[in-house]
C-alpha cells in the first residue's frame, strides 16, 4: 500500500498510506485466470507493436485520478478510434479489499493504478511489463517499487515524495537567508524560530499513524536502511543514531510531543507561524495555498531534506500494471505507454498536480519555472521506496508504536528499536 496512497487518502483523503486502511496485508498466490489460450502467462513479458489500441478497455483508478481520468484519456481515444476506455472511479478506502475480492473472483479490469506499496500483494495478479515498453526513463526509487519477485510487473504513473518546507520571511526574522542543508543545520534554525522569531516550536516531525514512514528520511540519510535485503535492520548504529536525533527535537522542545495530529492541524500551524517548518508531500502545497491565502506562497520555501551523509527522502506514488485475467491486455499496454510518454505526464500534471515519473518530464518549461516544484525533481532523483514487501504495513506499525514511546521519552531509543528488531524478526520479511 502506498504512502503514497496515504497523501491520497490525506490529500484530503485522496494518496501514502491507505497503509492505514488495512491492518494486516495479505498475499495473494495461486489467483485463479480465466481459461483464454490469447491471455499470456503472468510472467511472460509480451510486446505491445506499434498497432493502434482497439476494442474495450476497462481501467480502475482511485481519488481524483479516477475522477479526471475518463476526460483526460478522450485524446487517446482519438488517436486510436476503434478503442473504448471504460474507467472506474474506486474510493481509496474501498480499493484493497476491491482489488482482493476482484482477483479471488477472476474479475479483474484490464488496467488499474496500484499505490506503490500495494505492488507485492497483488503480484501473482499481474503480467509482466512488455519488451518494447521502455522503463529506463523513470526514477530509480519509483521503478523498484515494480519489481518484484524478479518480474517487472508495473510502471510508475506518477510519484510522490517528501521535502522540507520551512517559512522564509520568519527564517528572515532569525536572521536566515538560505534553506538549513545539514542536520546541525536543521535544529540550529528550528531553534532559531523559537528563540529569534517568536515560534512556539520549531519544526512539526511526524507523530501516529505512518510517522515512521514519514521519518525514514533521518536513517536513510545517515546512512541507515530498514532491511539488507533478506531481514529486518531496524537496531543498527545508524538508526539509532537518526532516532536519538529525532527524540532530540522533543527533548529540547524543538518539537510539540502533544500536537494536534488531526487534519489540518499541521498546515494551519504552519500559517499561522507557531510550527513554522515541517517535511511533507506536494499536495502541501495546494492546501497551504487555500488556508494561507492570497500571497501566503511568498512566505515559504521548499528544500530538499538536511543531510547527515547524504539528502535521501521516500518515494511513492501510483504504479499502472495489467492484470492476467485482463481481456484486453495489448491495448491497456498501450494506454499504460502513452500515460507515461513525457508529454503525457506533463498535460497530466497541469491536469491533476500529481508528479511526473519519468525523469524527462521534469525539464519541461512548465515544471522548471516553478522553483518549489523543481525541488521535488531534485529530491526525487535520491528518493527510496519502502521495502516492497507483505510485511511492511505490519513491521511499520509496530515502528510507530515505537516511536510514540522515543517522542514521549518514555524509552530510550536504543530499547525501543531493540524491541522493534525483535518484533519484526517474528513477522519476517513475507
Amino acid at each position: 500500500m502506498g504512502s503514497f496512497e496515504e497523501e491520497h487518502v490525506k490529500k484530503t483523503t485522496q494518496l501514502g498510506a491507505v497503509a492505514g486502511v488495512v491492518a494486516l496485508a495479505i498475499t495473494l498466490t495461486g489467483c485463479g485466470r480465466a481459461d483464454d489460450a490469447e491471455t499470456p502467462d503472468a510472467g511472460a513479458a509480451t510486446t505491445i507493436g506499434s498497432e493502434p489500441a482497439t476494442g474495450t478497455l476497462t481501467m480502475w483508478a482511485m481519488g481524483t485520478e479516477g475522477e479526471l481520468l475518463p476526460e483526460f484519456v478522450k485524446e487517446f481515444e482519438e488517436a486510436n478510434p476503434d478503442v473504448e476506455i471504460e474507467v472506474t472511479a474506486i474510493p481509496w478506502d474501498a480499493a484493497y479489499n476491491k482489488f482482493q475480492t476482484a482477483i479471488a473472483a477472476g474479475n479483474t479490469p484490464d488496467l488499474a493504478m496500484v499505490g506503490s506499496t500495494w505492488m507485492a500483494d497483488f503480484t501473482d495478479a499481474f503480467t509482466s511489463v512488455p519488451t518494447d515498453l521502455s522503463t529506463e526513463d523513470f526514477f530509480d526509487g519509483s521503478m523498484t517499487t515494480n519489481e518484484v519477485a524478479d518480474r517487472t510487473v508495473g510502471v510508475p504513473w506518477y510519484v510522490d515524495t517528501r521535502v522540507l518546507y520551512y517559512r522564509t520571511d520568519l527564517a528572515a526574522e532569525a536572521g536566515w537567508d538560505a534553506a538549513p542543508a545539514t542536520w546541525d543545520e536543521l535544529k540550529q534554525l528550528a531553534s532559531d524560530y523559537k528563540t529569534q522569531a517568536g515560534a512556539e516550536f520549531g519544526m512539526r516531525l511526524p507523530a501516529g499513524n505512518d510517522s515512521f514512514q514519514g521519518t525514514l528520511w533521518m536513517p536513510w540519510s545517515n546512512g541507515g536502511d530498514v532491511t539488507d535485503g533478506d531481514a529486518w535492520t531496524l537496531d543498527t548504529p545508524e538508526m539509532v543514531e537518526a532516532y536519538e536525533y529525532y527524540q532530540s527535537f522533543y527533548t529540547e522542545g524543538l518539537a510539540d510531543a502533544n500536537a494536534d495530529i488531526s487534519s489540518g492541524a499541521q498546515e494551519a500551524a504552519f500559517v499561522d507561524g507557531s510550527t513554522p517548518m515541517l517535511i511533507d508531500g506536494p499536495f502541501m502545497r495546494s492546501q497551504l495555498a487555500t488556508l494561507g491565502g492570497e500571497g501566503f506562497e511568498d512566505k515559504y520555501a521548499t528544500a530538499v531534506v538536511p543531510a547527515k551523509d547524504s539528502s535521501v527522502s521516500f518515494s511513492g506514488g501510483a504504479n499502472l500494471v495489467v492484470f492476467e485475467n485482463g481481456d484486453n491486455q495489448r491495448s491497456a499496454w498501450k494506454l499504460a505507454q502513452w500515460l507515461t510518454q513525457p508529454e503525457t505526464q506533463v498535460s497530466w500534471w497541469e491536469t491533476s498536480g500529481d508528479l511526473p515519473s519519468t525523469q524527462s518530464a521534469w525539464d519541461d518549461p512548465a515544471l522548471t519555472a516553478d522553483e518549489d516544484l523543481a525541488t521535488f525533481g531534485t529530491q526525487l532523483e535520491t528518493a527510496r521506496p519502502t521495502p516492497v514487501t507483505t510485511t511492511w504495513v505490519q513491521v511499520a506499525a509496530a515502528a510507530d508504536q515505537a516511536l510514540e514511546l522515543i517522542r514521549r521519552g518514555q524509552t530510550s531509543v536504543q530499547d525501543a528499536l531493540t524491541e522493534l528488531q525483535s518484533k519484526a524478526d517474528a513477522i519476517g520479511m513475507g
